[in-house]
């Protein structure tokens, strides 16, 4: 019965994290459109500088072109975990636990990655306000999904039949 407890709280982590891997994909999607709308453009005949990046994005600095493709991979892995998530929500049990566990530790793992990126991002400063968004996302959904993989693990029951 304490397994069922815990239900409610995983399915409302669950609600949020969706909610804010949404809000990051929208950011980051805005971030590469900006960047290939106004990036680097080289004329014909000319070489590229010396110190060229082919990560290069016209807003923040030198992290944010890892910063943005890291948080949407971590944005979409994270979406995708949710699917399992859902269905280890509306079954319940030991069964359907692995799938949503590993998907969302790989889900968790990819958010920490983009986390490292956000910090370094805030330490080098020189971003604007829908990039510290993004950051503040990022940072809070590492600690939000670590809470959900917390949930699920520790609610889970096999019945016996």
């Amino acid at each position: 019965m304490a397994g069922q407890q815990m239900k409610p709280v995983a399915g409302l982590l669950l609600v949020l994290n969706f909610c804010m891997y949404a809000i990051i994909l929208g950011i980051g999607g805005w971030g590469v459109n900006r960047a290939i709308n106004h990036g680097f453009i080289i004329g014909p005949g000319l070489s590229l500088p010396a110190h060229f990046s082919p990560i290069y994005f016209p807003m923040g600095n030198a992290a944010t072109g890892f910063f943005i493709l890291f948080s949407l991979i971590a944005g979409v892995v994270g979406i995708a975990s949710l699917i399992s998530g859902i269905n280890h929500l509306l079954i319940w049990d030991a069964d359907s636990l692995p799938a949503a566990a590993s998907s969302a530790t790989i889900a968790w793992s990819l958010t920490l990655l983009a986390m490292g990126f956000a910090s370094k991002e805030i330490e080098l400063s020189n971003s604007n306000a829908r990039l510290q968004t993004m950051e503040a996302f990022i940072i809070i959904l590492s600690a939000t999904q670590l809470f959900y993989i917390a949930a699920i693990h520790g609610a889970s029951t096999r019945r016996r039949g």
